[in-house]
């Protein structure tokens, strides 16, 4: 075995069959015959999916990697991860999802933008479509798995894959059950998920031949007509999101970490706000970088594993995600690999702005071993403004941090239009729209019971820029977002002197030890104090006219913890 992966570290395309020291279960050694049945006592023919194909049941890491290596799904690095590239889909297709209304959704779901409905006449058609796609394979990946740490508030997902490399994310992202949970395993809700499926929009009700269909009443989600894997994990997500709140347990698109004291600390952010990189902080225990539960007793982790932005990542801002490419069991989604030397560049963006890496958490060397925590003592809500409007830190009373969860703000810049320097109000209420299937007030009202309930203090971090907006201005320095976290944590922060924000109403700290007071007021940094008010101004109308869609499903308080015009 030490001779294949040493091997394949070293550059070779795929191996043979004669490099497998496996057998199947006639005795054969063919690799495409090999076949690992760890099945449970519920078949796929019990599930009404029948099929010819060649089932391999929840394999492990080096045994997928294998099997994608051998159908040339991917090149493996030099250093150990495996590379893979996704094609056209490179993100999630957010306007190709869909959920099926019906007698269980009509009046629980809501319908918009981020949950657009399907008929179930539609979702019959699509999933016979895709039942006779799933008979006609050749080969299967089933993994059989956990949405969630907690075994009381759990859901079991089976997934059913085609490529063997989305089998192995979909295994490192999820909870994986022991050997004994498996021989009692039951799946209450199934994912197929199948690249090579084009949907006909007529047919199924969808948009395009890529299509992501969501149905409760029947525990399946179908994905078809996209190599992107995170539509997987994000079903899961949608899953726990749709769950979990009738039970009173808080879902959230968050990170969360623990100090030396076991303080739990939350970090909810949109993508590119620094979530992952800074909940991943070697002098504290990571929970999750993406999705958790927070219950009467824990937060906990929904996931086994990380989805960490690579695009332009720094072995020294970011040493523990950086340490993860050069792991085998890492998967690394449209990062560009020399396919002679196997040499990968993590700042060439010619595939994707949007390069991904997943791995197993246990690779983050200071990670939670059971995946979760105490409930938190501290809230931190991340945007990365653009504008250059908010201050570094501010503390938020409970009912600004419900204004602020149901804004959900961050500010994207303007991609890639030659000569568009202006950056782009994002507004993705409780900080992850597309996969709350429930109205927003439901997750609103219970992060604001549980903040009260349990003394939570809460801060919003920009992450953005300062100085001015993007194009005149510069990143925050991620050495002063440490310090001031680190201050808000270790509760020194609370003691600071405060002033009030004209235009925001919350609380930022006019000094902070080891950080430039300057940079803790934006109107001082900007190079007139009249053009930060002006631009200050059209970001709080920015604010209040995404805000006007929830208020009749709010409280007066927070209603009143709107940004005003100053």
């Amino acid at each position: 075995m030490a001779r294949i992966y040493m091997r394949l570290l070293h550059g070779y395309r795929s191996l043979t069959a004669t490099d497998l020291p496996f057998t199947n279960e006639a005795g054969g050694s063919n690799w495409r015959e090999y076949t690992v049945a760890k099945t449970t006592g519920v078949s796929l023919e019990s599930q009404g999916i029948k099929t010819g194909a060649r089932l391999n049941w929840n394999l492990g890491t080096a045994q997928l990697i294998e099997q994608a290596v051998n159908r040339e799904e991917g090149l493996l690095s030099r250093d150990g991860a495996f590379v893979v590239e996704t094609g056209q889909h490179t993100g999630r297709s957010a306007n190709d999802k869909f959920t099926v209304k019906d007698g269980e959704t009509a009046d629980s779901v809501w319908w918009g933008k981020s949950n657009k409905p399907m008929e179930p006449a539609h979702f019959a058609a699509l999933k016979e479509d895709f039942l006779a796609a799933v008979a006609r394979k050749e080969t299967l990946f089933v993994q059989d798995l956990f949405g969630g740490s907690q075994p009381e508030h759990r859901v079991n997902v089976r997934v059913i894959t085609e490529l063997a490399w989305h089998s192995l994310f979909i295994r490192t992202l999820l909870v994986r059950p022991t050997a004994a949970e498996l021989e009692s395993y039951a799946p209450e809700y199934t994912i197929i998920d199948l690249p090579s499926f084009r949907a006909d929009p007529e047919r199924h009700g969808c948009r395009s031949e890529t299509v992501i269909a969501v149905n409760f009443t029947e525990k399946l989600i179908l994905i078809g007509g996209t190599k992107y894997a995170g539509e997987m994990k994000k079903s899961v997500f949608g899953i726990l999101n749709y769950l979990l709140p009738v039970k009173g347990v808080m879902p959230m698109h968050c990170s969360a970490n623990i100090g030396p004291d076991g303080d739990t600390a939350v970090f909810f952010g949109l993508s590119g706000t620094g979530k992952t990189t800074l909940s991943a902080d070697a002098s504290r225990t990571l929970i999750g970088d993406d999705e958790h539960g927070w219950s009467d007793t824990a937060v906990f982790n929904f996931e086994g594993g990380c989805y960490a932005k690579m695009i332009r990542l720094s072995p020294t801002a970011e040493p523990e995600i950086f340490a993860t490419t050069r792991r085998f069991g890492t998967v690394l989604e449209n990062v560009v690999i020399d396919a002679d030397s196997r040499e990968i560049d993590l700042d060439d963006n010619r595939l994707a702005e949007n390069s991904r890496g997943s791995y197993p958490i246990d690779f983050i060397p200071n990670a939670s071993k059971d995946n979760l925590g105490p409930v938190p003592k501290n809230i931190i809500m991340l945007t990365a403004d653009a504008f250059g409007i908010l201050p570094p830190i501010a503390k938020l009373s409970p009912d600004q941090a419900m204004y602020h969860f149901l804004s959900g703000y961050t500010a994207r810049v303007a991609g890639t239009e030659i000569g568009v320097t202006e950056p782009d109000a994002t507004f993705s209420t409780c900080f992850g729209a597309p996969f709350m299937p429930r109205h927003p007030s439901v997750y609103g009202n219970l992060l604001k019971e549980r903040i009260a309930r349990g003394g939570v203090d809460c801060w919003l971090v920009n992450t953005g820029w300062t100085g001015g907006q993007y194009g005149t201005g510069q990143r925050m320095p991620i050495k002063v977002t440490r310090a001031l976290l680190n201050a808000a944590l270790d509760g020194s922060l609370k003691n600071a002197e405060f002033r009030k924000d004209p235009f925001f109403g919350f609380d930022v700290p006019v000094s902070v030890p080891g950080v430039d007071s300057a940079i803790l007021d934006p109107r001082s940094t900007w190079p007139t104090p009249e053009a930060y008010d002006e631009k200050a101004r059209a970001l709080v109308k920015m604010f209040i006219e995404n805000f006007a869609q929830f208020e009749a499903h709010v409280e007066q308080g927070v209603r009143e913890a709107a940004p005003t015009a100053a």
